[in-house]
């Protein structure tokens, strides 16, 4: 599974990369896009089908040939995928919490919320409130201003807490 989230974020930034499109089914000369893509052909093929039922891409056709183009929804997961995590050196004794109310008609965009904030090193503290001794970095912070999301979220700095030592242990600080 962890193979194919790779290559599922290889297959959006080479997508992204095409200028605008992505020629489908892959041409011979197109071969180079597969290269990129370093997997196999039916494994690049499960990958497109799943990112088309997904909705993160688009079938067009122009000039009798087909293309692929990242949709809205595909720009965001591509963003999201290629966001680098980088931990602060030193905790700074503040703990930093987000809290969030998304609608249900935006369960992608919640569940994208909860694996960006994963993958942040964010734990859940309750069922729509996760925590961190450290903050998210800018293209978290692009992220989601770009999906709408920030007038359902609201991210804290917390100074002081009534009793933090089991989140000390869980994020191994002293």
């Amino acid at each position: 599974m962890a193979t194919r989230g790779i290559f599922l974020s290889e297959f959006l930034t080479a997508v992204g990369d095409a200028t605008g499109f992505f020629e489908w089914p892959l041409q011979h000369s197109e071969g180079w896009r597969r290269e990129q893509l370093s997997g196999v052909r039916h494994k690049y093929y499960q990958v497109v089908y799943q990112a088309k039922k997904r909705g993160l891409v688009r079938e067009l056709s122009k000039d009798g040939r087909k293309f692929l183009q990242l949709t809205a929804k595909g720009e965001l997961q591509k963003l999201v995928m290629s966001m680098n995590v980088i931990k602060q050196p030193r905790w700074d004794g503040k703990w930093r919490l987000v809290v969030f109310d998304i609608p249900e008609d935006a369960r992608h965009k919640r569940d994208s919320l909860r694996w960006l904030l994963k993958k942040h090193g964010f734990k859940k503290l309750q069922a729509s409130v996760f925590i961190s001794p450290y903050s998210l970095n800018r293209e978290a912070i692009i992220f989601l201003n770009r999906s709408g999301l920030m007038p359902y979220i609201r991210i804290l700095k917390i100074e002081e807490m009534d009793n933090d030592l089991d989140l000390k242990k869980i994020f191994n600080l002293s």
